[in-house]
């Protein structure tokens, strides 16, 4: 009796479980009819037929995180590296995943290190970390072509880690290096460059500068001169033109005559003092005459001078 009560318990356990599924909101199920697909339930509460209806695939329709796993690739320069990455992938039709396929994940990993192979066999060493983003594109498009027929989407792939052998790493850290010094070196002389540039430069305008102020200095002191000159003509012209007026008046021959015998004294004893040898010029054998002919004039002028007396 036990015995048929616990398998009428199974029985009807079986016959609960195979009645109705409940399908989650994160999934799509296919119901198949005697091993023939009769369609895709939706998330909800469905019933089906004991011993005719099962469920025959349970499909995942949010977006999927595939990890592609590491590779050994060649590059374009026969340099081995080693290189992974992440798929991300999304069921559009859970239909196509279910017959198009047996194992649409396993498929895509083969797909995407076949694919990166490729693409990382088409480009150098050097430029494997500067070209991610366009062997991302290449590889999602590649993907995506071949699992349309699988209702799969490849939305993105991302290459996550590129490491090359340890002695390309060293080789690559000697040639960093060798880089950084060259540039280094090159910054130093640009700035020894600009500096001396600089300096020229600073040179060539102070030379400017003080050719500019001689120049002006020089305009200045010709400006001077000219002034100089100028006041000086203005001043002869002022004392001739008085000598002239004082000529015009009575008695002013008379006064020339007296400064200019006055001057030659005045020179020719100038003349006796600084030189060691007489020289007595022609006129001085008349020079008493001179002297006479002076004391004449004087006297002359003197009578001039005072009135006559009347009735003389």
């Amino acid at each position: 009796m036990w015995i048929a009560l616990l398998l009428f318990f199974v029985f009807l356990y079986v016959i609960v479980t195979r009645l109705f599924i409940i399908v989650e909101m994160r999934e799509e199920v296919i119901q198949e009819r005697l091993g023939k697909y009769k369609k895709t339930l939706k998330p909800g509460f469905h019933f089906m037929i004991p011993f005719v209806d099962r469920a025959a695939y349970h499909q995942e329709m949010r977006e999927q995180v595939i990890d592609v796993p590491s590779q050994t690739c060649i590059t374009k320069d026969n340099i081995e590296v080693w290189v992974d990455g992440i798929a991300y992938l999304k069921v559009m039709d859970s239909y196509k995943a279910s017959y198009g396929i047996s194992n649409y994940k396993a498929a895509a990993i083969n797909l995407a290190q076949t694919t990166m192979r490729s693409e990382i066999g088409k480009i150098t060493l050097d430029d494997t970390f500067s070209e991610r983003d366009a062997m991302n594109e290449n590889i999602v498009r590649e993907i995506d072509k071949a699992a349309d027929p699988w209702g799969v989407k490849v939305l993105r792939y991302e290459i996550r880690n590129i490491r090359p052998s340890n002695e390309i790493v060293d080789t690559m850290e000697k040639q960093m290096e060798a880089e950084r010094k060259k540039r280094a070196e090159i910054t130093n002389s640009e700035g020894f460059r600009e500096s001396r540039i600089n300096e020229s430069k600073g040179e060539q305008q102070s030379q400017v500068l003080i050719s500019e102020a001689q120049r002006q200095r020089r305009i200045n002191e010709a400006r001077g001169r000219a002034k100089e000159i100028e006041l000086l003509a203005t001043a002869r012209a002022k004392g001739i033109k008085r000598i002239a007026e004082a000529v015009q008046k009575p008695g002013g021959h008379m006064a020339i005559q007296t400064k200019l015998v006055e001057q030659y004294i005045d020179q020719f004893g100038k003349i006796v003092k600084s030189t060691s040898v007489s020289v007595l010029p022609v006129e001085t054998a008349n020079l008493k005459t001179f002297f006479e002919g002076v004391a004449t004039v004087k006297d002359n002028t003197i009578g001039n001078s005072n009135p006559k007396p009347l009735n003389q």
